[in-house]
């Protein structure tokens, strides 16, 4: 049983990691060399199951140096399980993990009936009033799969449900970002019974660990959300036959693109006086990255009534946020929106912004971390499947928000696909903006420290693509000055998409700006999102939107487009400040 998992010791963490592929080296200690039932971390000592469909596409769209990196098989869809559309189906995968010599395979079950209620891009096949369909045409084939007896000796690690709790706390009552979909979801009681017993049959394997899904910390990080969070995972774990010892873990930022670390300012930091939580970014959140909320979350979930050796995962999948905008610092201390917009690596213009998001980057590499609670950095969203498109508004780049990202712009790419369909061009936008670079670079460990009163630490020496061309800056008079570096973030020869950075040089803050270039050749931008663009033949001018024209001294704002042709050689960019 779960709950009889012991702490090993931390001497024991030394010897963790995580094997990739067939033949992967990997540290087996006499304890993760046993069967697979009753480890305290199962990835301790693992060799991690590739999925071979998603490292095909990886390396066919120029990711051969991450194709060998392990990401969960997704169990969405009741044909998924013996596998419909020409893909593998979850035996085919357990069959070739074992044919690899690999120990672990990792599982995402999703189906619940009126599944992610707040999301049209997600939403599942089993409506509301389905749950005997999801118990018995979803749950019971899946388990039925696992503990063929030949399977005994992998370690199964499942994502419960991504989102459904989460939205139970946020979006089902008379929250401004509430549904009639998650109001019926927690009305009719199906997402606590499906999730229960979906965990209750599950956890009856023994080589089985359950992780169920807990949103991010911009999403359940204020104190309105953090505890009731715990109390509805607690009724879900302990319904339909479950128990809290059905439960190995929960996992944070599954699918999304919330920060592992933010290097350049800590929630405690203040400026003239005003904390970071007052920030219009964080919100009065409680937290700014996901390694400080993990670990707090964890704390709290065991308060709640789940069992003291809980373990955390973290999807680190797509939240690198490298490439040329990636701050090197902390922003200016002119004000406490001036230090936190300069230094945040996280580039959305917020944090509900979730669905194929521009300027983000695949990120820390998947690993065992056995420290601070944290069972290892996973990648359950395999990089490069599309979040959905643009009949889900939040996936439309040219949606204006809503309550659910504060009325802010998307940030999605334009032309995506169906959700889980390949994505190409976000594929080549993560691999260029990855954090730590790919091929090598410094590992996120922790935020530095925040600024002395005298003034702001510096921030990590710059480590990710080298800039594009030199910017080139104007002056608008009265000391306001800006400047903007353009860069190709992904370019596949008939199309290409293209990021713009605007700092504010100058000593005083910007009302607004404008940013020229000439293209080389024919290109055609086709559409853009944090600007508006327009084109007179060769000739590009972008202004900036109504949220992002004013910048304090040494503070950035982004905008992107996509066009037809090759990206080519990156023009200059003139920027004017107003």
């Amino acid at each position: 049983m779960r709950g009889l998992r012991r702490r090993r010791a931390m001497a024991a963490a030394a010897a963790v990691v995580i094997g990739c592929g067939a033949g992967a080296a990997s540290l087996l200690t006499a304890e993760s060399a046993q069967a697979a039932g009753g480890l305290d971390n199962p990835y301790a000592g693992a060799s991690v199951y590739v999925n071979p469909e998603w490292a095909a596409n990886a390396t066919a769209d120029g990711g051969a140096a991450i194709a060998n990196q392990p990401t969960f098989v997704w169990m969405d869809h009741m044909g998924a399980i013996t596998g419909d559309n020409g893909k593998m189906g979850l035996a085919a995968h357990l069959d070739d993990a074992i044919a690899k010599g690999n120990n672990l395979v990792q599982v995402v079950v999703y189906d619940l009936p009126n599944r992610d209620c707040a999301a049209l891009a997600s939403n599942g096949e089993i409506p509301s009033g389905g749950l005997a369909t999801y118990e018995t045409k979803f749950i019971d084939p899946i388990v039925s799969i696992l503990k063929t007896p030949k399977y005994a000796n992998l370690r199964i690690v499942t994502v419960i449900e991504p989102d459904s709790l989460p939205n139970l706390v946020t979006n089902a009552d008379q929250q401004a970002t509430a549904t009639e979909a998650c109001r019926k979801a927690k009305s009719t009681g199906e997402y606590l019974q499906g999730v229960g017993y979906a965990l209750a049959q599950l956890g009856a394997l023994a080589n089985v660990y359950n992780y169920v899904d807990a949103g991010h910390h911009g999403w359940l990080g204020w104190d309105t959300n953090f505890q009731p969070f715990g109390q509805i995972a607690h009724q879900a774990a302990t319904t339909s036959g479950a128990t809290v010892n059905d439960v190995a873990g929960f996992i944070t930022n599954t699918a999304n693109y919330s920060p592992l670390v933010e290097p350049n300012f800590k929630v405690t930091d203040s400026v003239n006086g005003t904390t970071v939580r007052q920030s219009k970014w964080v919100d009065w959140n409680f937290y700014v990255d996901e390694q400080s909320f993990a670990p707090a979350l964890r704390t709290m979930l065991v308060s709640a009534g789940f069992n003291s050796n809980l373990g955390m995962l973290i999807d680190t999948s797509r939240d690198g946020w490298g490439g040329t905008a990636r701050p090197t610092g902390p922003g200016p201390m002119t004000s406490v929106d001036a230090y936190v917009n300069g230094g945040r690596v996280d580039r959305r213009p917020h944090a509900g912004d979730w669905c194929n998001q521009n300027g983000a980057g695949i990120g820390e590499r998947p690993r065992a971390v056995g420290t601070g609670g944290i069972d290892a950095y996973v990648w359950v969203k395999p990089p490069g499947e599309s979040d959905g498109d643009s009949h889900d508004q939040m996936c439309d780049p040219n949606y204006g928000g809503n309550a659910q990202n504060g009325n802010n712009p998307t940030n999605a790419l334009p032309g995506a696909p169906r959700a889980g369909q390949w994505f190409s061009a976000e594929f080549r936008m993560l691999l260029q903006n990855a954090y730590p670079p790919i091929g090598g670079g410094p590992t996120p460990s922790g935020p530095t420290s925040g600024p002395t009163p005298s003034g702001p630490t510096s921030g990590p020496t710059p480590s990710g693509p080298t800039s594009g061309p030199t910017p080139s800056s104007s002056s608008g008079g009265g000391g306001s000055t800006c400047a903007a570096t353009y860069a190709v973030q992904s370019d596949w020869g008939a199309g290409f998409v293209a990021g713009v950075t605007v700092r504010n040089t100058g000593t005083s803050a910007l009302r607004g700006w404008k940013v020229t270039w000439t293209f080389g050749a024919n290109q055609k931008i086709t559409s853009s999102w944090s600007a508006t663009v327009t084109q007179s033949g060769a000739a590009v001018t972008a202004t900036n939107a109504s949220w992002n024209g004013g910048l304090g001294a040494g503070a950035t704002a982004q905008f992107g487009f996509q066009a037809t042709g090759a990206g080519g050689t990156a023009p200059t960019a003139t920027c004017v400040a107003s």
